[in-house]
């Protein structure tokens, strides 16, 4: 999901409410560290500063969330 919203493959919005789903639910069962925290980021992927102010988080901080996202996966392993 992170690849899609910076190739703008789908939208935040789109990313942030399937996200949300996972973080919100009492027992998502996701038990994998690094899915859980992406899953953390991505919700709240769409928030903005304002209303038609730009995004809090920019493409740079997203890339960078991904390169953490994989550098805890490959830990994982």
């Amino acid at each position: 999901m992170f690849e899609a919203v910076l190739e703008g493959s789908t939208t935040r919005d789109e990313v942030d409410r399937w996200a949300a789903q996972w973080v919100a639910a009492v027992d998502a069962g996701v038990e994998d560290d690094a899915v859980g925290w992406g899953l953390r980021k991505l919700a709240g992927i769409d928030l903005r500063h304002g209303e038609d102010m730009p995004y809090l988080y920019d493409e740079d901080q997203i890339a960078g969330w991904l390169d953490d996202f994989k550098g805890r996966c490959e830990s994982e392993r």
